[in-house]
């Protein structure tokens, strides 16, 4: 089969879950069937690679055009690269599209090229209201894109059983249409690897807890809240945010005014690194950490977890969309409920409740440092069991060629 992949997000250029699935992805559909398939790979960036059945194409026209709005101009930037994209995509069977940034292209490919569409739903855009502060009113127009994406697709990958409901609630996507296909983690990569050195090149006291939280600093990873719940954390425990990328100059300054103040209100350090560290830096906070925190209000997936996980650290996350079918209550980690203010406003409707039970979850895996070890260790099996890369690659694989009969018994 010949594959063609649009997408944001490719290695070096990953910040998201969206770049993560997209990267393991692509390497294990290259190698199923012993090579025999091709995959074309157009991203936004400058990448630039071939192998025997690997090409990869970034794409980064310039143009300088007016903008009403400043926050206007990421979208039409998108527009712009979806275009190029469009015409660089030739010779494939199929065209699969990863975040509504890629959701253009894939369907003036799809007609162009006369081949199905297949879309993953890594995160849907109704469930993002916060994202206005970033693109003003382009967010209706990111909105619309992707609506029309997803009433035209001719396959749809929901990460999660959450997110199947979700495609099929808000976009009317048949069931029949849609297929659930988890993420996964490279267990070769990700595994216990402890490495005093990394902490204390960034200050972490090896002979003190610490509870760690990774990812960008954004409304829908929920740092804020955990950063309140900072002040009703049991004593004697390091607080570690790898936080960095903030989506807005607003939001960066809010974690700055949050994290002062939770310094000021306990005696537990707290060691803020505002960057986003690599994987040979990440893998070791993972590995060593006494708990992990997933403090999201909206994770169609949640990739993160994955990772902690196969570092055998037990995980603490909100009880929202495709976590529950990752982390599993009193076996890996604990659950804590966000109680939404409606539907599509995912925020907790009450924010003090959610970082107080946050802090009651994290102190009871403190507490109890010989379970939460055995959950680590039945997290990593789990994630061996459940999550692997190659088995999802190939899960995908048939999904691709279910859509292509499909199509085919239509015309």
């Amino acid at each position: 089969m010949k594959i063609g992949i649009l997408t944001n997000e490719y290695p070096p250029n990953v910040y998201g879950g969206a770049g993560v699935s997209v990267e393991y992805l692509t390497d294990e559909l290259c190698k199923l069937d012993h090579g025999r398939h091709s995959v074309k790979v157009l991203c936004f960036g400058e990448q630039n690679e071939q192998t025997a059945n690997l090409l990869v194409r970034g794409i980064h026209p310039s143009m300088d055009f007016r903008t009403q709005d400043p926050r206007h101009r990421k979208f039409l930037e998108t527009l712009l690269n979806d275009l190029v994209m469009t015409g660089e995509m030739s010779d494939v069977d199929i065209v699969h599209c990863h975040t509504w940034y890629s959701h253009l292209a894939g369907m003036l490919v799809k007609q162009l090229l006369q081949v199905p569409m297949v879309l993953t739903t890594h995160s849907l855009e109704p469930h993002r209201p916060w994202k206005v502060e970033q693109l003003g009113t382009a967010y209706h127009a990111s909105s619309w894109v992707e609506r029309t994406a997803y009433q035209n697709a001719d396959g749809v990958v929901a990460v999660s059983q959450s997110m199947m409901d979700d495609v099929h609630q808000l976009y009317g996507v048949p069931f029949e249409r849609i297929g659930i296909i988890h993420n996964g983690i490279n267990l070769d990569q990700y595994k216990p690897t402890p490495e005093p050195q990394v902490l204390d090149q960034h200050g972490i006291d090896p002979k003190m807890p610490y509870v760690l939280f990774v990812g960008r600093i954004t409304r829908q990873k929920g740092i804020i809240h955990l950063v309140n719940a900072i002040r009703s954390i049991d004593p004697g425990v390091q607080i570690v945010l790898c936080a960095g990328a903030p989506d807005t100059k607003e939001i960066g300054e809010e974690m700055e005014q949050a994290v002062k103040e939770a310094r000021k209100q306990t005696t537990n350090p707290v060691i803020w690194i505002a960057e986003m560290l690599p994987k040979r830096e990440i893998i070791p906070l993972y590995s060593q950490a006494s708990v992990f925190v997933c403090p999201s209000v909206y994770e169609p997936f949640g990739i993160i977890n994955l990772e902690a996980m196969a570092c055998e650290t037990p995980v603490v996350a909100s009880r929202v969309g495709g976590i529950p079918e990752v982390v599993i209550p009193d076996l890996t980690g604990l659950l804590v409920p966000i109680n939404p203010r409606s539907e599509v406003d995912v925020e907790p409707a009450n924010p003090q409740r959610f970082s107080a039970d946050l802090a009651a979850a994290i102190n009871q895996l403190l507490r109890a440092p010989e379970e939460s070890r055995e959950m680590g260790k039945r997290a990593r099996k789990r994630v061996e069991d459940h999550f692997s890369w190659t088995s999802i690659a190939a899960k995908t694989l048939a999904f691709y060629e279910q859509v292509i009969d499909q199509r085919g018994s239509k015309t």
